[in-house]
């Protein structure tokens, strides 16, 4: 099932939207994954490296305690598929309505 994403298109002369949903061609989901698992990839191994920092600047520098923090940084940071999908459905809708 293709992603689609529902926009307000403002309509002149009328306070109300009207909703426009764009959808997704499966080349361009598999590219917003892509980019998701790129950036995710490298926001963790970020996280790993100031996981050890603050362990070691705090003293509790153990396997454990260093995993933790990365997870919870990384939880904390880390950007999910649906937020890619929906800023490429964005660009094609902000596209499709240039005036």
């Amino acid at each position: 099932m293709a992603f689609s994403k529902t926009f307000p298109k403002t309509i002149p002369g009328s306070n109300y939207p009207q909703w426009e949903e764009i959808f997704l061609t499966e080349a361009e989901e598999k590219e917003a994954e892509e980019l998701c698992r790129k950036e995710n990839f490298e926001l963790l191994s970020e996280c790993l490296n100031e996981a050890k920092s603050l362990a070691i600047k705090h003293a509790v520098n153990s396997d454990e305690n260093r995993v933790k923090l990365a997870i919870a940084l990384f939880e904390k940071k880390a950007s999910h598929q649906v937020y890619w999908k929906e800023k490429i459905a964005k660009d094609k809708f902000d596209a499709k309505n240039k005036n």
